[in-house]
Formats: structure tokens, C-alpha cells, sequence
């Protein structure tokens, strides 16, 4: 098995779009979390383990204020962050009541968590943005969390954006969104994932140097020799 480092070694040069493919032709076609986009350019590729939140429907006698200082709460939920994961939230889709603002935000960051995703929206963007922590999500609105969900329980599976996320399942994510890496996965995805990017480049080189689609992508035996070829080349150097 992988170790944690090797893995974002390996994933940090891996697109998300990459990783879908390799995922489906695994037989996992639901892996890329709807609505989770990055809340700026710029984020970069980040890879870690999923800690999973999950929010329910708001109900008039639980989702108050004063349950913000429960024993299960977003902020005892931060708390129990470790470092380096990155948290996932089912937020339901629900995009009038911002699961996280300023503040949380801030804390996460000073807990060195990699990054925020979730199929809900944030609060407080200025502040949230000056936190320089790394969310993706699907967008903002003023209101608190309570005035459209319950928070009620961390670290156990949840579904964000209509996928099933696991605690510790590997989450990658750029700027096409969030994708999931179910953990039974791992090591056939660090196998696959570098060569298919390698070819994907080939292929690219091929397509700036003017050739034809058919035959190259997908490749057919004659290309597929070629690049076999280019890459004996390559490691020759």
C-alpha cells in the first residue's frame, strides 16, 4: 500500500479529468462531486484524505443558534480535523445558507487542513477568501448554516454532490472540480494515472504537430508503437 506521501506525489500530476477516465474504465462512472467548483483561479491541484460533515434538512427545533456551541457542531467537527485532510461536507446541494464563514474558515486554516469542499456554498467571501484556505464549493449566500440545515454528525460516510464519500477515500481536486478515489482504488489508480497522462501528452504533441484524430486518440496499434517508441527515446536521455 502507498504511503500518504506517495500518493500526492503521484496525484499532484494527475488532472481530474484524468482521473475520471481511469476511474471508468474501473466501472466507477460517479466520482466527480456536483457543484463543487473552486471558489478562485489559482487554487492549484491538492490531494488528501476525505473528512466528511454532514448537514440535513434544517428542523425549526435543532437548527438554532445556540446549537453552534453542541457537542456536535461545526466547530467541535474542525476540532477533530486532522492535518492535512481535506474536509468534505454534504450540504445537501442547498445554496441559501453558507455551511462555513470567516471565522471556521480561518480556524481549518490554522489547523493546516488542505482544503474545504462541498455541494453547498460559503459565507463572508471577503473574510473567507482572506483565510487563503483552498474551498471549493458552489458558490455563497449571507445566511448561516441554520437557516436552511442541521449539522449532524462527522466522519462517516455522506453523499456531496451525489457521490458516496468514505472517511479517508483520496480526494483530488483542480479546476475541472472535486473527484473522489475510492481508497480500495488507490494503488491500480498511482499505477495508471502517470501513464495515461504520458500518452495524453503524446498525444497532444501529436495534435500541435498537425496530425489527424482518427488512429491517435484513441490510439491504434501503429500509434501506439510510435509512442512506445518516443518513450525509449525519452528514457535514453
Amino acid at each position: 500500500m502507498a504511503t500518504d506521501v506517495e500518493i500526492k506525489e503521484i496525484l499532484s500530476g494527475v488532472t481530474t479529468a484524468t482521473l475520471t477516465t481511469i476511474l471508468l474504465k474501473k466501472g466507477l462512472r460517479n466520482v466527480w462531486i456536483r457543484g463543487a467548483m473552486p471558489i478562485k483561479q489559482g487554487q492549484g491541484r491538492i490531494v488528501g484524505r476525505a473528512f466528511t460533515l454532514r448537514f440535513v434538512p434544517a428542523r425549526e427545533d435543532l437548527a438554532t443558534p445556540e446549537s453552534w456551541s453542541s457537542p456536535k457542531s461545526t466547530r467541535a467537527a474542525i476540532e477533530a480535523m486532522p492535518e492535512d485532510c481535506i474536509a468534505v461536507v454534504d450540504a445537501m446541494g442547498i445554496k441559501d445558507a453558507g455551511i462555513f464563514g470567516d471565522i471556521l474558515c480561518a480556524r481549518m486554516a490554522k489547523k493546516n487542513i488542505a482544503a474545504l469542499v462541498t455541494d453547498g456554498v460559503v459565507r463572508d467571501l471577503d473574510g473567507v477568501l482572506g483565510t487563503n484556505l483552498p474551498v471549493w464549493c458552489s458558490g455563497v449566500a449571507a445566511p448561516p448554516s441554520v437557516a436552511g440545515l442541521t449539522f449532524v454528525d462527522w466522519d462517516q460516510p455522506i453523499g456531496c454532490g451525489g457521490v458516496a464519500v468514505f472517511p479517508n477515500d483520496i480526494i483530488v481536486i483542480d479546476n475541472d472540480g472535486a473527484v473522489v478515489i475510492p481508497a480500495a482504488f488507490i494503488n491500480d489508480v498511482l499505477e495508471l494515472a502517470p501513464e495515461q497522462e504520458r500518452l495524453e501528452g503524446w498525444i497532444m504533441q501529436q495534435v500541435n504537430e498537425r496530425a489527424a484524430l482518427p488512429g491517435l486518440h484513441p490510439t491504434n496499434a501503429e500509434n501506439k508503437a510510435r509512442y512506445q517508441e518516443w518513450k525509449r527515446q525519452q528514457a535514453g536521455r
